[in-house]
């Protein structure tokens, strides 16, 4: 065979995976997940938070498109799920009402931390209706990236 017999070819196979990678590219388009991390104890970051989750919900709505959303609360920041301290319940509820697949994570680590501090049972330090448990935020925050979520610290 001589060699632009082979060469030919061999761009020939290039060229044909490559459409079938685009082909398969258009069939299925790309999941978007994104993770917002509240660490600040700052209202106007937990508002920052919300209003770019809103944003982002908007967006991939405008294009036609689906988007998971997940936020976990923890340390500081875990005052964001507390009903009897949170700063932005409100905005929470309003939130969750308008973009219903959107997960409010909240870290028990830091729920038993606050507990203690107040000298309160677990229990006794109450969520907003929207919270959904997670045994620890970090944890939870590395395996949503372990999954391919995209990571945004607010």
């Amino acid at each position: 065979m001589n060699r632009r017999f082979l060469s030919r070819s061999a761009a020939g196979l290039v060229l044909a995976a490559t459409a079938l990678r685009g082909a398969k590219a258009a069939e299925a388009p790309k999941q978007h997940r994104i993770s917002f991390h509240i660490a600040s104890a700052d209202p106007t970051m937990m508002r920052v938070a919300l209003h770019n989750i809103a944003a982002a919900a908007e967006y991939y709505a405008a294009q036609n498109r689906t988007v998971a959303i997940e936020l976990v609360a923890n340390g500081p920041g875990y005052v964001m799920m507390r009903a009897d301290k949170s700063p932005v319940a409100a905005l929470i509820a309003e939130t969750h009402a308008k973009y219903p697949f959107v997960v409010f994570s909240a870290c028990q680590n830091s729920r038993k931390g606050a507990a203690k501090a107040e000298g309160k049972a677990v229990s006794d330090i109450p969520e907003v209706p929207e919270a959904t448990d997670v045994p620890a935020g970090v944890v939870r925050l590395n395996e949503l990236q372990e999954q391919g979520w995209s990571y945004i610290r607010v």
